[in-house]
Order: structure tokens, then C-alpha cells, then sequence
């Protein structure tokens, strides 16, 4: 049946294997696509290691935290208009012009960010490749979704997932590759121009998605590409299954008093199975965000410098490690999603970080507790470069690191030289006593202090990414682009959007503020309560759509409300349908 996924088994992982050389169409077509979702993970991924050095040349940036934040979320920002307007373009001009166009924006927003002479052009840049990934969050996955052979769909979509958090590994790979390079940020910025141009080139050479092309009159040229997707033993179905899908909406359609997107909007909220559609997939984009993966993902090399490693470029290294965790993770759900289903993965994947999260509140608890005290016959060898506020506290021998570096952004912690969990220096932070600090092989501290459980924090952020990454990492997107009806696909489809970039937005906007006021491991605590609302919220609201055609969905959201059986499929309608089609 047109848009829905007919009963999977353990061979649907090894038939989507197959298809490399079984059908190399059907990969091209996804993996054209899916360049859209490489380019969503890299310039999502970059910040968290551009920003390090975009600190170090903009002093302002350094001293700000509201505007390393706005410089990180300003794409959020763009990702949230993009993906509001995205829906339209969808729907309006297809589904093929709406990744060029998101395209275009990835490779203005490149240029002007290698090129930013200060905060403002950064702010600017940033915004311009925040709509590009707003509109490639949806269109990617709707159009791999549209155009895949219904079997292995699930699978396919969750290949836009892989590339995704591919894309977030290969920007750390640049980031460690430009560390030593003249300009850093500038090239670690300045690449996603590359597979933004690459992928114009091959879209123009690519076919529009034939489900739009059928809802918009041009059926000849969907049938030719539905004939190059489908077995021919296959096709026919499909065809006939998509024309009657498409003949039944444009009844719906004429039947109302009008036909403009205004009318449509409001009666997609009117209309009771589409609305509940709306709960579970806006439900599940928004907290994928309020669980804390993009202030793993955008702020990582940041949280091991809170877990007490002072480095940047050994702070880039192990991030780099829990981007191919993510990348791994992809994989698994491209395995596990038509077999286990979509519910079963978010389960265990909401339990999993439960338990990481627990990890890293109990370890940074630690790390804050026990962090190593300041020295006053230490500091004092450092003349002049005192932080004022330890010089005019009344109680100086009070003080530890964790102290030292809340007192003000511009104090930092300058390691014993014989062991850095030994009390310390501090002082005034700036590049001459950071110079001077390092001259005695002491390591210098701004952002975390040193701790002996800071290996531990690794651990947490490992099974962070090990358990986040199959299910709540690509389920959300699996099932925003199968959920809805035809011609509601694109409209809910950007709205979802819209709630995980606003809902991203907010985490990334507040995370450093929240570390600052809070200390870092009540904000984990706070994820770790967000976690336990998404597993209810997961039971009562969202359906399981493995190997279910659209209208049993429909069908399916009709019957059930709020209700701790709503994810259990009927069985007997399901058998009467089978019944029908023999």
C-alpha cells in the first residue's frame, strides 16, 4: 500500500544489502539524498570544535558565554525557519528543488563564515546554514522515503540517519585535521561548501519523488520512476495502490469550499487521525532534543573539558570518539528497525540513557566535590598574574578550582606541576599566563578542573551515544516521514521539523548558562527527569508502524486515545485487510 511499510522480517536488512547490486538506482536515489542529512550532521557537528578556536581569536567570544551560545544556536535559529517554511516548499515545488534550494543556503553560509572578520558575520553565516539544515532535516528523509521500494523503507530512511551522524564524525575529523592549520575555524567551516555543491550536481540529474509527481498530475513520469524502484511483479500494486491514495485526497479536496494551503492547514488540525499523528511525531522531535543529545553533540569537546581535561586538541580527539559511537549507533537502527520495530528500539534506547545519564550526574557530582585546591604559595609564584578575586577574598585558603573558575571568566586554574590533582595557581586568564603556566609543564584550566574521575565522564558520554544513537537518534525522523497522509506529508512533516529545531534551540541556548548556575551535574540531573517523561510518553502516545500500510495507521489513531495499549496493533483488522487482499 502506497507509503506504508509491509511486514518486515530478519531478511529486510539483508534485501536493503542487496539492493547494491540487485537495484544500484535505489541507492543512488537514497544516497543523493542523504548528502542533505551529511551536510544537517556536519554543520551541526563543526561548532563544538570551531568554537574552541573561535575563542581564542575572538577575545569577546571567549569572555562571553551568551555569545558562544548565540554563535552555536543562531543555527537553531535558522534550522527553525527553515523547517517552517520547508514543509511548504515541500509540498509546493517538490521535494527535489527543496534540497537544492537547502543546499544553496549550506554553501552561502560556508563562504561567509570562512570568510567572518568578527561575532557578527559568524552570527550571520551561521544563520544562513541553520536554514540549511532546517530544510534538509525533512526534505531528505521525505524524499528517500518517497522514493524507496516500500520492504526496506524503514531501513533506507535510516540511512539519511547514518549520514547524518556521519557527517557529524567527518567534522571532527577536520576539526583535528585544521588544528595545526593557519585559519582553523575558517577551514573547519568552509569545507561543508564541498558536499553542498556536489550534491546540487547530483540532484539536478535525479528524478523528482513519483508520489508528488502523482499528486500533482504528472503521472506518466511517476510511473517511469516507479517502474526503475519496484520489481516488475511489483509496480503494478504500487501504481494502482498510489493513484486511488492520490484519487481519494483530490476528492477530499474538492469537497471543500476551498482548496488554499490556509483551508488545508486548518483542517489537517481538525482532523482527529493527523492530529494525534501530530502528538507522537512532534512529541518524539522534541524530546529528542530535551534529552540533552545536542549539548553531547554541539558542546562534547566543552563537557571533556569539564570532566578535567585541559587540551583543546586532546579534547577534539576523544569527541571524536563519541562521534563514531553516533556514526556506529546508525548503523545498528538500519539493522534493528524492521526487525525489532520502532517502539521497542525507543524503549531501550530512553532506558539506555537513563542510565548513562545517572553516569555522568554521579561522576561530574564527584568531579566538582573533590576538585584540587588553590594554593596560595603556588599563586604566589606567579607575580602579578594573580585573579583578582582570589587576591581580595577574606578567605583565600576556601578556595579550589572549581571556585577559582566561577569567580570569574577571567580567572583559570594553573595545575601543580607534579601532579594536577595537587593544589595549584590561580590567576588571571590570558595568553601570558597561559604561556607561563605551560612553561613549567603545568596544564592550564579555564573551562574544567582536573579530576580523577575524568575518564569516567568518557564512559558516560559512550553509552550516552551507544544508547541514544539507534533508537531516539533516527526514530523520530523514521516515523514523522510515514505517520502522516500523503498530502499532509509535507506540512506536518515541517511542523515536526520546526518543534525539534525550536526544542534545540532552547537546550543548546541554555546548556553553558545552566552548567554556570546550577554546576554541571544538576543539568544532567534535569535530563535525566526529561528522560523518564519521553519513556512515558513514548508508551501512551506513539504507534508502532513497522510493517503497517498508511491507512491501517490512520485507522489504527483513529480508535485509540490516551492509553497504555495505544502502541498494540489491532489484530484484527490487520486480519481482515489480509483477508480483503486474498
Amino acid at each position: 500500500m502506497e507509503g506504508g511499510i509491509p511486514e518486515a522480517d530478519a531478511s529486510a536488512f539483508r534485501e536493503c544489502l542487496s539492493l547494491s547490486w540487485k537495484n544500484p538506482y535505489v541507492l543512488r536515489l537514497a544516497f543523493s539524498a542523504g548528502i542533505g542529512g551529511l551536510l544537517f550532521g556536519y554543520d551541526t557537528g563543526v561548532i563544538s570544535g570551531a568554537i574552541l578556536y573561535i575563542r581564542d581569536d575572538f577575545k569577546a567570544v571567549d569572555r562571553e558565554t551568551w555569545l558562544q551560545e548565540a554563535i552555536v544556536s543562531m543555527a537553531l535559529a535558522g534550522a527553525i525557519v527553515g523547517a517552517a517554511v520547508g514543509g511548504w516548499i515541500n509540498d509546493r515545488f517538490g521535494r527535489k528543488k527543496a534540497i537544492i534550494l537547502a543546499d544553496l543556503f549550506f554553501l552561502t553560509g560556508s563562504i561567509i563564515l570562512a570568510a567572518a572578520t568578527g561575532p557578527a558575520i559568524l552570527l550571520v553565516g551561521r544563520v544562513f546554514v541553520g536554514i540549511g539544515v532546517g530544510m534538509a532535516s525533512m526534505a531528505s528523509p521525505l524524499y528517500i522515503s518517497e522514493a524507496s521500494p516500500t520492504r526496506v523503507r524503514g531501513a533506507l530512511v535510516s540511512l539519511n540517519g547514518f549520514l547524518i551522524t556521519g557527517g557529524q564524525f567527518l567534522s571532527y575529523l577536520i576539526n583535528l585535521a585544521f588544528t595545526k592549520a593557519p585559519g582553523t575555524w575558517r577551514w573547519m567551516l568552509g569545507v561543508a561548501a564541498v558536499p553542498a555543491l556536489i550534491q546540487i550536481v547530483l540532484m539536478l540529474i535525479l528524478p523528482e519523488s513519483p508520489r508528488w509527481l502523482f499528486r500533482k498530475g504528472r503521472d506518466e513520469e511517476g510511473k517511469a520512476i516507479l517502474k526503475k524502484i519496484y520489481p516488475p511483479n511489483e509496480v503494478e500494486d504500487e501504481i494502482n495502490a498510489l493513484k486511488e491514495s492520490v484519487e481519494l485526497e483530490t476528492k477530499e479536496s474538492s469537497s471543500s469550499s476551498s482548496s488554499s494551503d490556509k483551508v488545508s492547514i486548518l483542517k489537517l488540525l481538525k482532523t482527529k487521525t493527523v492530529r494525534r499523528g501530530l502528538y507522537a511525531g512532534m512529541g518524539l522531535q522534541i524530546f529528542q532534543q530535551f534529552v540533552g543529545i545536542n549539548t553531547v553533540m554541539y558542546y562534547s569537546p566543552t563537557i571533556v573539558q569539564l570532566a578535567g581535561f585541559a587540551s583543546n586538541q586532546t579534547a577534539l580527539l576523544l569527541s571524536l570518539v563519541t562521534a563514531g559511537l553516533n556514526a556506529f549507533g546508525s548503523i545498528v537502527s538500519i539493522y534493528f528497525i524492521d526487525r525489532t520495530g520502532r517502539k521497542k528500539l525507543l524503549l531501550m534506547s530512553l532506558s539506555g540513557v537513563v542510565v548513562s545519564l545517572v553516569v555522568l550526574t554521579v561522576v561530574f557530582h564527584e568531579t566538582t566535590s573533590h576538585s584540587p585546591m588553590v594554593s596560595s604559595i603556588e599563586t604566589s609564584q606567579f607575580k602579578n598574574l594573580t585573579c583578582p578575586d582570589y587576591a581580595q577574598d577574606l578567605d583565600p585558603p576556601s578556595w579550589d578550582c572549581v571556585k577559582c573558575l566561577r569567580a570569574s571568566p577571567e580567572c583559570g586554574f594553573c595545575a601543580s606541576p607534579a601532579n594536577k590533582l595537587l593544589p595549584g595557581a590561580c590567576l588571571i586568564s590570558n595568553d601570558t599566563t597561559k604561556d607561563e603556566c605551560g612553561k613549567e609543564g603545568r596544564l592550564w584550566y579555564t573551562r574544567g578542573c582536573p579530576s580523577k574521575y575524568g575518564p569516567l565522564a568518557l564512559v558516560g558520554l559512550a553509552l550516552y551515544i551507544i544508547f541514544f544513537s539507534p533508537g531516539m537518534g533516527t526514530i523520530p525522523w523514521v516515523v514523522n516521514s510515514e505517520i502522516y497522509p500523503l498530502r499532509y506529508r509535507g506540512i506536518c512533516g515541517g511542523m515536526a521539523s520546526t518543534s525539534n529545531w525550536a526544542s534545540s534551540l532552547i537546550v543548546a541556548q541554555s546548556f553553558l548558562t545552566l552548567t554556570q548556575v546550577i554546576g554541571t551535574s544538576w543539568t544532567f540531573m534535569i535530563f535525566i527527569f526529561i528522560t523518564i517523561a519521553a519513556i512515558i510518553f513514548v508508551i501512551i502516545f506513539v504507534p508502532e508502524t513497522k510493517g503497517l500500510p498508511i491507512e491501517e495507521i490512520e485507522k489504527m489513531l483513529d480508535r485509540r486515545t490516551l492509553n497504555f495499549k495505544f502502541w498494540q496493533r489491532n489484530s484484527e483488522s490487520h486480519h481482515d485487510q489480509n483477508v480483503i487482499k486474498k
